[in-house]
C-alpha cells in the first residue's frame, strides 16, 4: 500500500511540473542591467504566478528571489521582473518558477551587474551586437511565394559571440495586415515572434535594449498619423525591458542608458514623424522636444564614444529609401548643433535597409560622423543602393549582424566593429580611436 502511495505520489509531482513547464511561452529574457538592478521578462500561456530565484555564481548558497507576479490576458501573460539590491560587478545565474514550480531550460540562464569603475579603475572593456530587420514565418499571415524570412541559426551565432548586451535597432518582427488593426493581433504578433526556438537561448543570457522602426511601429513606412500607434507603444512597453519609455513627459520609445563609459541613446523615428507625403509642413522625423533632449544629453556627456541609435539611416544622402536626408532642416539641425556645441566622440548606427554599409561624413574644422547600419537579421535581403558617403568595401547584402568590441585605456579607447554573417563568420572589421572623434585645439 505504501508502495503504490508512492508511485502515484511520485506521478502527481511529476505531472505538476510538467504542468508548469507547458505554462511556458517564452523567455526568460535578460532587459537592462545597473550596478544594482537588473529586468527580466518572462511571458506564459495563461494565467501564472512567476517569480525568478537568483545567487552569484561564485555564491549559489545564498539565493534570491523577485516578488511573485500574476501574469495576465490584458499584458499578453507577459510580465516583467526586477532583481535588485545586487552586487556590482557581478555574473548571476538565475531559474524561473511557475506556480511555484522550477522550469528547467536546456541552456544557461545568467545576467550580470555593471561594475562600479568610476574614480578607481579604468573602464571596463565590453563587448554588444547590433541588428535588425527579424522576420519570422507564419504562412497563415503573410504575402504567398516564396517565405520572406530565413537563416534563424543566426541567433546561435550571436550567442556564441558572447555579447555583454544587444540593441536592437528596429523591425524587430513585422507587423502584418492581421496584425496592426486589433490589440489581439498586435499582442499575436509580438507573441509569435518572440517565441522562436532559436531566440531562447539568446534571450536568457544576453542583456537587450531596443528601438522600433516602421514595421514594429505600424504599417509599412507609418508615421504619426497611424492611428493605433498608442496601442502599439503600449505593446513595445510591454515586451521590451527598456530602462524606461519616452522623455520629458512626452510618450514614445526614446530611453538612454550607460554601459561601462559609453553612454547610449535610442530614439524613436515614428511617433512624431512627419508623413513623407506632405509638403506643407516642416517636416520632422524626432521632432523639436525629443531632438533638444538628445543634444542637451550629448552635450554634459563625457563618454568616450556617445552611440545615437535610430531606425533609418542617418547620414545616407541618397532618398531613395527613407532616412534623415528626406528631412534635411533636421539633419542639417543636429549636425549643426554638435558642432557648435563642441560635442565629440558621437556614432550613429542604424538599419533599416536589409543591407549592412558604413557611412562617413568628412567635415571641415570637425572630426568625422560615423553611421554604422546593419540589416537585415532574418529578412529578405536588399541590392546596393548608391550612397557616396560609403566606406569602400563595407556594404554586405546578405543576412548578417555587427559585434563592437571596446577596448583600450582611459583616453585611448577603441571601437572595433566586426559584420558577420549568419554562421558568425567574419565579413569586414573597422576601427575608430576615440581621439580621432575629437576637435582640434
Amino acid at each position: 500500500m505504501r508502495k503504490t502511495v508512492f508511485v502515484v505520489a511520485a506521478l502527481l509531482a511529476i505531472a505538476t511540473i510538467s504542468f508548469a513547464q507547458d505554462l511556458l511561452q517564452s523567455g526568460p529574457m535578460v532587459g537592462y542591467s545597473t550596478m544594482r538592478e537588473v529586468c527580466l521578462w518572462v511571458q506564459t500561456k495563461r494565467e501564472a504566478k512567476v517569480k525568478i530565484g537568483y545567487w552569484r555564481i561564485d555564491n549559489p548558497a545564498k539565493r534570491n528571489f523577485t516578488k511573485e507576479i500574476l501574469t495576465n490576458e490584458a499584458f499578453g501573460f507577459s510580465t516583467k521582473l526586477v532583481c535588485s539590491n545586487l552586487e556590482e560587478g557581478k555574473t548571476y545565474n538565475y531559474e524561473l518558477f511557475i506556480n511555484g514550480k522550477k522550469i528547467v531550460r536546456p541552456y544557461e540562464l545568467k545576467f550580470q551587474t555593471q561594475k562600479l569603475w568610476q574614480w578607481r579603475r579604468d573602464a571596463p572593456d565590453f563587448s554588444f551586437v547590433i541588428g535588425s530587420c527579424n522576420y519570422v514565418n507564419e504562412p497563415m499571415f503573410d504575402r504567398p511565394g516564396k517565405p520572406y524570412g530565413s537563416n534563424h541559426e543566426i541567433f546561435k551565432s550571436i550567442v556564441e559571440k558572447k555579447p555583454d548586451f544587444m540593441i536592437w535597432l528596429g523591425d524587430n518582427f513585422y507587423y502584418r495586415e492581421g496584425d496592426w488593426d486589433s490589440w489581439s493581433g498586435i499582442i499575436h504578433r509580438n507573441t509569435h515572434t518572440r517565441s522562436l526556438p532559436e531566440l531562447q537561448p539568446l534571450w536568457g543570457s544576453v542583456h537587450h535594449y531596443a528601438i522600433w522602426d516602421d514595421h514594429d511601429f505600424g504599417p509599412n513606412d507609418s508615421d504619426r498619423g497611424f492611428w493605433n500607434k498608442e496601442k502599439t507603444l503600449e505593446a513595445f512597453k510591454i515586451f521590451w525591458p527598456n530602462p524606461y519609455f519616452g522623455v520629458n513627459g512626452n510618450p514614445g520609445i526614446t530611453t538612454y542608458f550607460q554601459w561601462s563609459d559609453l553612454e547610449f541613446f535610442l530614439l524613436d523615428d515614428r511617433y512624431y514623424k512627419t508623413p513623407n507625403d506632405r509638403e506643407d509642413d516642416d517636416k520632422v522625423i524626432l521632432g523639436n522636444d525629443q531632438l533638444n533632449w538628445l543634444i542637451d544629453n550629448l552635450s554634459t556627456s563625457r563618454a568616450s564614444f556617445k552611440i545615437v541609435a535610430v531606425g533609418g539611416q542617418f547620414l545616407n544622402p541618397n532618398t531613395s529609401t527613407e532616412n534623415f536626408s528626406r528631412v534635411p532642416q533636421e539633419k542639417e539641425k543636429i549636425l549643426k548643433a554638435l558642432e557648435a556645441n563642441k560635442i565629440e566622440g558621437v556614432i550613429f548606427i542604424d538599419g533599416d535597409i536589409h543591407r549592412s554599409e558604413i557611412s562617413r561624413l568628412t567635415r571641415e574644422n570637425a572630426y568625422p560622423i560615423y553611421d554604422f547600419t546593419v540589416s537585415p537579421f532574418t529578412a529578405g535581403p536588399s541590392k546596393v543602393y548608391e550612397n557616396s558617403l560609403r566606406i569602400e568595401n563595407t556594404a554586405y547584402t546578405e543576412r548578417n549582424f555587427a559585434k563592437f568590441d571596446i577596448t583600450g585605456k582611459r583616453s585611448d579607447r577603441n571601437l572595433k566593429c566586426t559584420l558577420f554573417d549568419v554562421n558568425g563568420k567574419e565579413v569586414w572589421t573597422y576601427s575608430i580611436n576615440e581621439n580621432e572623434l575629437r576637435y582640434k585645439k
